[in-house]
């Protein structure tokens, strides 16, 4: 049957319904991004304000946002050539400049002798966070192992940073611990080296298929912030800061790990 003006004024308002609530998916990603880079934000004024403690749970909060809205939009079919870059502008300020200001306002105490070695290893750690978030933009090969990235990532090196200051903050202050820089030289040239990091991007995937594996982990990651959250940080930081050396290290223990936690790690 031909169609008739009521017809077709149907089908015009289900598809402009339609167009909404797509464009309102689309959206919602980038919602996650501005919270992730309000964090950042917040993480950067407070720090200037001397609550080192309070930033580096900002800065924490930033990467629990970078993930959601990574597995938001895998979830709702929206990942973009412009939330791709909204989130590598969002995770500059908030795993570049932020990590930074925080880890020099603990360094330095004013003006002295040492302040431009502050400068100078800080800035180290916003230029190679910025080369990072670069190259991964630029190099996006769809064939690649999905597993893994090339260079240790932004919010992983972001969180050896505020797993630091929350166990180690009262010892980062002064003039007389210079191995402090240590906690941003190593992960910062880690950002643009060559070396693999697991990815886990598949743990946290609406569709991965896998639902057991990565509800577990997350139980066993809750309970463990709730007993121990200090020294849960600096596990899963240094942990995964180091992993390229301790996987291969401690790979003839793999037989004692359950085959379904394997499974959910493949």
């Amino acid at each position: 049957m031909p169609p008739t003006r009521r017809t077709a004024t149907v089908e015009f308002v289900r598809g402009s319904v339609r167009g909404t609530r797509r464009r309102a998916l689309a959206t919602l990603p980038s919602l996650f991004t501005l919270g992730n880079m309000m964090c950042g934000f917040g993480a950067i004024l407070v720090s200037i304000r001397g609550d080192h403690t309070v930033a580096a749970a900002l800065i924490g909060l930033s990467v629990l946002f970078d993930i959601i809205d990574g597995a938001v939009a895998r979830l709702v079919g929206a990942v973009t050539p412009f939330g791709l870059q909204f989130d590598s502008l969002a995770d500059l300020i908030s795993f570049g400049l932020a990590p930074a200001l925080l880890a020099f306002t603990l360094f330095s105490e004013g003006r002295d002798e040492w302040d431009p070695v502050g400068w100078v290893v800080c800035f180290l750690w916003v230029a190679c966070a910025a080369i990072r978030l670069a190259r991964f933009n630029v190099s996006i090969d769809p064939t690649a192992d999905k597993r893994y990235f090339i260079g240790m990532p932004s919010p992983g090196a972001a969180g050896v940073v505020l797993a630091s200051v929350f166990a180690f903050g009262d010892q980062m202050q002064g003039r007389d611990r210079l191995w402090v820089l240590l906690v941003m030289a190593v992960p910062a040239v880690l950002m643009v080296s060559n070396i693999r990091y697991r990815s886990f991007r598949s743990l946290v995937s609406p569709r991965s298929g896998k639902p057991y594996g990565p509800a577990a982990v997350a139980v066993v990651l809750v309970v463990a912030f709730a007993l121990t959250p200090v020294a849960t940080g600096i596990v899963l930081a240094y942990g995964y800061l180091f992993a390229p050396v301790l996987v291969p290290a401690l790979a003839p223990l793999a037989r004692w790990v359950p085959d379904p936690v394997k499974e959910a790690l493949s």
